[in-house]
């Protein structure tokens, strides 16, 4: 009887700590909302990021192209 109590009050202690974490979750979400000019930043640093790996991969596979005709030559 006394291992039942037990258990019962652990399930109800349980339940009040999810109760608050949900609440917790509930009040305070994770996103994050910018204002336009830091939105407008963030933009143009990702398309400048986009840009220069763009022109790398194209390096790199020009230097590929290279690569592979001079061992077809080879060959």
């Amino acid at each position: 009887m006394n291992a039942l109590l037990g258990v019962i009050f652990l399930l109800v202690i349980l339940n009040i700590v999810l109760l608050v974490l949900y609440l917790n979750a509930r009040n305070n979400p994770q996103y994050v909302v910018y204002d336009e000019e830091t939105k407008t930043r963030l933009k143009t640093r990702v398309l400048n990021i986009r840009e220069e790996l763009e022109s790398e991969m194209n390096e790199d596979v020009s230097w590929l192209e290279g690569a592979v005709e001079e061992e077809l030559k080879h060959l």
